[in-house]
């Protein structure tokens, strides 16, 4: 009998896990559209039905992902660059714009139709090595990161309920794309090891690499010629470019996502979903829409959404937990 209630108590909770995949979700119609879109898409023999070749799903990353504030991870990670090369580069301390970042000018940097200061700093930090040395400094950087406010590592400030979104859609045999302004070769560095989405699935942001045989081997060298923003109107070009599909569903957290959205969800020959993560919840992460604190300005597509349909999740009343791992007090 003791070996019966043991396995009872085992199998409960798995089969409990199998009957609710986004157990961080609290009930709701922001759940339940979620739910109700991936069983009528699914659903073999119904009209609705979407083969697996086509069942795309494109993610934005800072802010949908995870966190991007106080400022974006990759930002993050060129502040920490310069504090570390500055000292000891005279020429880059005396640009206008590493002084802008290192005083925390983040108005100055975000300027401008693509952030041009932004812009201007990556080019300082990311160009002129091999990607492969690029690499290992994002590498570097993640082992010693944690958020200034939350002391989270970088997996720590993923979302726990975007995880299970991910998880969920690719047991029903979608395939999930990350879709971001960020830097495409900084989030291919962490893409499949955080969010299970291999480099190759990843669209953001890029320049050309250039090759050469460098002491008899062969390399790439990045440069910041060409440069194409994977930003507002860009993300639907980003698509066709690098996924060469047309998604059924995306996700978003800002205006900078409306075009990406919009693409997905007007006059799709598939039935179409999109979603807008909306940061409602000050205590356990932020709250911010018109006024975000450095990026994330969500004004235009949260009214897009009463038109076109686009479900709204508030990160205060829809999710039970934040972050992976567990909501943790601020500091």
């Amino acid at each position: 009998m003791k070996s019966i209630a043991l396995l009872f108590l085992v199998l409960v909770p798995s089969f409990a896990l199998a009957q609710d995949p986004l157990p961080s979700w609290n009930e709701g119609p922001a759940k339940q559209s979620i739910v109700d879109f991936v069983k009528k898409v699914t659903s073999e023999g119904s009209t609705d039905f979407v083969p697996a070749y086509d069942r795309i799903a494109v993610f934005d990353n800072d802010g949908t992902l995870w966190c991007e504030a106080p400022v974006p991870m990759q930002l993050a990670f060129v502040l920490d660059e310069l504090k570390t090369r500055a000292p000891q580069e005279p020429k880059l301390a005396e640009n206008k714009m590493v002084q802008a970042a290192l005083q925390g000018n983040f108005a100055k940097l975000l300027a401008g139709k693509h952030h041009d200061g932004l812009l201007e700093i990556i080019a300082l930090t990311h160009s002129g090595m091999t990607t492969d040395q690029f690499d290992q400094s994002v590498r570097n950087w993640i082992k010693t990161y944690k958020h200034p406010r939350f002391d989270r590592n970088l997996p720590g400030m993923t979302y726990q309920p975007m995880q299970e979104l991910l998880r969920y859609l690719r047991a029903n045999g979608f395939q999930t794309f990350i879709v971001s302004g960020g830097g495409a070769d900084f989030m291919r560095v962490f893409s499949h090891r955080i969010y299970g989405i291999p480099p190759n699935q990843v669209v953001g942001s890029c320049s050309l690499t250039k090759f050469e045989m460098i002491d008899g081997k062969p390399v790439l060298i990045k440069t910041m010629d060409h440069f194409f923003v994977d930003d507002k109107e860009g993300k639907p070009v980003g698509i066709h470019e690098f996924i060469g599909r047309r998604p059924i569903a995306a996700f978003g957290n800002s205006d900078g996502d409306q075009a990406m959205l919009e693409y997905t969800t007007i006059d799709n020959r598939y039935p179409s979903f999109g979603l807008i993560v909306h940061h409602t919840d000050a205590e356990r992460e932020y709250a911010y829409d018109s006024h975000p604190p450095s990026s994330g300005k969500l004004v235009t597509a949260l009214e897009a959404a009463k038109n076109y349909g686009w479900t709204v999740v508030s990160m205060k009343d829809d999710w039970k937990t934040i972050f992976a791992g567990g909501n943790k007090p601020a500091n």
